[in-house]
């Protein structure tokens, strides 16, 4: 498919989607924590999950190969993938679901600022520094919330830790010879280097932050599946079809879409707490990060 230079409504259909299981995602990160330790269970979603994109990539006779220049390029985003997971899921440790849906989907923010320096034609304008502005005040005051809601000053720079390094990874697939490569081939990036980072380190970190298995029930092992199969083998396909195709700047408008979603499903299904402090920083990030990518409209004549 060509690159376009707008969100249609394929685009925007999928980004929905995605958005809506993105915010879901990191409940069950929370849930799946409770049986096994954060770092053990990131490496084996990577484990699982480079066996399924795998195969899949195989069955559709997708291109894989090292041989386009992509090599170095996908062994970074691979090791960013690893630090982005390893700070995501033991952020989800130290604070709520409600506070990772401000801090990681700040990405937008961090992609914006990226794009301005390393994409032409991706310039930060006066609209979009006004967006950028409400949107950093949005996760400053979310930072200075040191409430009862559960947050700890930790999880929240972990978050957004994990954040910088997910838009690293989305700028690096624009800028450097990994655009060569499909989407399947980097992921497979992504998920191998990760999965040989983690999976040993989980072992190594018992000593600070527990054994490999907590009190593992059936119902996490379901959880993990669900994660495993439709966030990592699913959603990140997704994630680098729509990047490959759509604008970086407009693809981040919807995700002010994760975060709203994922402080909702935090409240329904976890019954955490939303402070006003929550509802005010969400409310601007979302607005900040819509203001950041409105298209300006075509001028008549």
């Amino acid at each position: 498919m060509e690159r376009k230079d707008h969100i249609d409504l394929l685009g925007g259909t999928a980004l929905l989607l995605l958005s809506l299981m993105l915010g879901l995602n990191q409940v069950m990160i929370k849930v799946v924590n409770d049986g096994m330790q954060p770092v053990f269970s990131a490496g084996m979603r990577s484990v699982l999950a480079f066996v399924l994109v795998l195969a899949y990539a195989l069955w559709r006779k997708k291109r894989l190969t090292i041989r386009d220049g992509s090599l170095v390029a996908g062994i970074v985003t691979g090791i960013l993938f690893a630090l982005e997971f390893i700070s995501l899921f033991l952020a989800l440790d130290y604070t709520t679901v409600t506070r990772v849906s401000i801090f990681f989907y700040s990405m937008p923010i961090w992609m914006t600022l990226g794009a301005h320096f390393l994409i032409a034609g991706e310039r930060i304008t006066t609209r979009k520094a006004i967006g950028l502005a409400l949107a950093m005040a949005g996760v400053v005051w979310a930072f200075s919330d040191r409430g009862t809601g559960g947050g700890s000053l930790l999880g929240d720079v972990m978050c957004t830790i994990a954040a910088m390094c997910w838009a690293g990874i989305g700028l690096i697939a624009r800028v450097t010879k990994m655009n060569r490569s499909t989407p399947e081939m980097q992921l497979l990036y992504q998920l191998s280097v990760s999965a040989l980072i983690l999976m040993p380190l989980a072992f190594l970190l018992q000593g600070q932050i527990g054994p490999v298995i907590r009190d593992l029930q059936m119902w996490h092992l379901a959880v993990f599946a669900v994660m495993v199969v439709g966030v990592v083998a699913i959603g990140f396909l997704v994630w680098f079809w729509i990047l490959s195709i759509y604008p970086s700047s407009e693809m981040a408008s919807y995700a002010f879409l994760s975060p709203v979603f994922g402080v909702i499903f935090g409240w329904l299904l976890l019954d955490e707490v939303i402070s006003f402090t929550i509802i005010g920083a969400l409310v601007l990030v979302s607005a900040g990060i819509v203001l950041i990518n409105r298209r300006p409209k075509a001028r008549a004549g």
